[in-house]
């Protein structure tokens, strides 16, 4: 125990343990600072740290730090707070409105982060946990991404908060990210991927399909129907808010398995690995979410449905010679079926 805590002394630059604060606090940081100096050990990807602050003061210290945070900004840890500070380009927050399903992301400059200390303050307090990515400028001008996932847990006897967590290095996966909006992924009134993504996943789960590593999957394709009588009735930017919150309510119906994007005007297109069943149960449970969803433009209603064609990969023929064309064929050959059935629902066979 004694070896333990010299250990800790030797990489401990923080103030909590040798300042005034409660006995519960000192043990709490003393039992985080001991782990993160074991973690140390292991060659990771990841860079463990202890942040504390006062809840009147916007200046954030850190208890501990990983070597990897000094070595990137090439300072040392009692400059690190203040290097990391000054280094950051902008912040990613990220906010669920769904708990497990929709995720709102908001960038967040470096001059405004300059304003907005307390409130986010008072958020991540509230919500006892920090997820956002940084984008930081290096000591060689180099731009890095950080993610960083923390707890946050407060001492109301010290006035003093500590944020308990890692941060990874996502540059790749943020440059990556970056590069698809830029060369339009993304279409940009749904925020949802184009119909050229979707050639892409077909093309990837037909190879995944031909070589065994997944029994089925299933596309489908989705139109809000009578789409024309809305912009004739409403005008153009109504049509437009249709189709963005329609995105929204589509995206916060889906799990993790599950992807929709843009297929081309009042066109979506939904796609999920599984058989067929399981590919009901996604285009029953989008259905019925928008069939029950209240669209309000300029304080009026207007009651929106869809009609969705479906069809897994094993219904489509021969797996060693399926192709995308097949497949969005024969979706588009449903949906059509939906539409000449009545509209508002979902076939699956024709």
């Amino acid at each position: 125990m004694a070896q333990q805590k010299d250990k800790i002394q030797k990489q401990y630059f923080g103030r909590i343990l040798e300042g005034q604060y409660s006995a519960a606090l000192k043990t709490r940081v003393s039992e985080g600072v001991g782990v993160f100096v074991e973690c140390e050990k292991i060659d990771h990807q990841i860079i463990p740290y202890i942040a504390a602050w006062h809840e009147d003061d916007r200046i954030i210290w850190y208890e501990y730090a990983g070597q990897e945070f000094c070595d990137l900004l090439d300072c040392g840890f009692e400059k690190l707070a203040e290097s990391f500070r000054k280094s950051i380009i902008d912040q990613r927050v990220y906010r669920y409105k769904d708990r497990e399903k929709k995720v709102e992301e908001k960038i967040i400059t470096r001059d405004e982060l300059r304003g907005a200390w307390k409130g986010l303050r008072e958020e991540v307090k509230e919500s006892g946990r920090v997820e956002a990515v940084y984008k930081v400028l290096t000591s060689d001008n180099n731009t890095v991404w950080l993610k960083d996932q923390a707890s946050i847990e407060t001492f109301e006897e010290d006035n003093t908060c500590i944020s308990i967590g890692f941060l990874t290095d996502v540059t790749k996966e943020m440059e990556l990210k970056d590069l698809f909006e830029r060369i339009g992924y993304i279409d940009e009134l749904t925020k949802l991927p184009r119909r050229s993504i979707l050639d892409r996943i077909l093309e990837i789960n037909i190879g995944n399909l031909q070589r065994g590593h997944i029994a089925d999957f299933v596309l489908m394709i989705i139109d809000v129907d009578h789409f024309k009588l809305v912009n004739d009735t409403h005008g153009h930017q109504a049509g437009d808010y249709i189709l963005a919150t329609l995105a929204d309510v589509m995206t916060s119906t889906t799990r993790k398995q599950d992807e929709i994007g843009r297929y081309g005007g009042e066109e979506f297109y939904g796609f999920t690995v599984g058989d067929i069943t399981i590919g009901l149960k996604f285009a029953e449970r989008l259905r019925k979410r928008i069939e029950k969803y209240k669209f309000t433009y300029k304080d009026k209603h207007i009651p929106i449905t869809v009609s969705i064609g479906l069809v897994s990969a094993t219904q489509a023929g021969k797996v060693e010679s399926l192709t995308a064309d097949q497949l969005i064929f024969l979706a588009d050959k449903r949906l059509y079926a939906a539409k000449q059935g009545g509209r508002n629902r979902v076939v699956s066979d024709v």
